[in-house]
């Protein structure tokens, strides 16, 4: 299936007339900016309140202020935005409802869980291929005090944790994705599917979403006709060391070898070696500040050339999982090149 500016091989797109990633901005909170990664954000916050009343308001701060971040570094005011996509981990996406309401654009709320950056990137490509729309912005966030209270138990409990659980970042990142001509192209994208392999482990997020990662990878690069060697990097988001290693093993066993200094992964980078984050960093705001924030700084340097970002996202609910339900991963692709 095809137009003129899209050919359809599977659950792929590939876009012979690509969009362009014109801009793309990333901020953090205060344990974020001590990573590894803390040069690469736009703006760090002191603490993880800044003077909101509560965390749920500091979330949607979060996400309006790096959207403003990324429409003033592409040159461009908030009306030029022909759709708003955005998503993040509260119930009934709340923060990007209330961050819809302040920019005033064409809304479409997303949850595809820690994918949910992605998914909007995908999205976002496929309007603008089609003609539907020439600029659109996506985002995504989240923060560790609303996501730990909402799925497993408030932070402040000071509740035991075991090793192979993550640590929701308190972070966002926004994109703006356009027809015109520029530095990054997004040249093809890879939309997953649902795997459930029976995990009911809340804590266990990598060991949940690692089969759908190995589905997605497994699919854009049969779809494309490339091999992993093709992509100066494969960045996954968020399976943590834990959910990493179970990927690389899946993968291996359908005959596809990421190379290690090829394949990095989004929770695993952001905190480095930090101990107290157990398996790595998650949420939504995860693989969202590190793919437009430090990947987006790589990319425009011409550090990197071809990046894939297969982004993570495990689909339970706090009524699922106290149902003793298993946990459905999904992972979206998304490829962007210097060209």
């Amino acid at each position: 299936m095809m137009n003129g500016n899209i050919v359809r091989q599977g659950q792929s797109w590939i876009f012979t007339v690509p969009p362009t990633l014109i801009a793309a901005a990333a901020i953090g909170g205060p344990k974020e900016g001590k990573g590894p990664l803390g040069a690469d954000f736009d703006y760090l916050f002191a603490d993880n309140r800044d003077g909101q009343e509560s965390f749920e308001q500091m979330e949607q701060k979060m996400l309006q202020i790096v959207c403003e971040m990324a429409i003033a570094k592409a040159g461009c005011v908030v009306d030029d935005m022909d759709f708003f996509l955005c998503g993040d981990l509260l119930n009934q996406i709340t923060s990007s409802g209330f961050t819809a309401r302040a920019l005033s654009r064409p809304y479409f709320g997303l949850f595809a869980a820690c994918a949910t950056a992605i998914e909007g990137v995908i999205l976002g490509s496929l309007l603008i291929a089609s003609g539907a729309a020439n600029k659109i912005m996506c985002a995504a966030g989240s923060h560790t005090c609303t996501a730990e209270r909402q799925f497993r138990y408030p932070n402040e409990y000071g509740c035991q944790k075991p090793p192979q659980s993550q640590y929701t970042t308190t972070a966002a990142g926004a994109a703006v994705i356009g027809s015109e001509e520029g530095t990054i192209k997004i040249t093809a994208v890879t939309t997953g599917r649902v795997v459930d392999l029976g995990v009911t482990d809340s804590f266990n997020m990598g060991g949940a979403m690692a089969p759908a990662f190995a589905d997605t990878i497994t699919a854009h690069l049969l779809q494309r006709g490339v091999s992993a060697d093709y992509y100066d990097l494969i960045l996954s988001g968020d399976l943590g060391r834990v959910g990493r290693d179970i990927a690389l093993d899946l993968l291996y066993r359908r005959g596809i070898v990421l190379n290690e200094h090829r394949y990095v992964d989004c929770g695993c980078l952001i905190y480095g070696d930090d101990k107290s984050v157990f398996a790595g960093g998650s949420g939504c705001g995860c693989v969202a500040s590190v793919s437009f924030g430090h990947i987006y700084r790589r990319l425009m340097s011409g550090e990197l050339n071809r990046v894939l970002i297969a982004a993570t996202g495990a689909l339970l609910s706090p009524t699922s999982s106290q149902q003793k339900q298993s946990i459905p991963g999904i992972s979206h692709a998304v490829a962007l090149e210097r060209i």
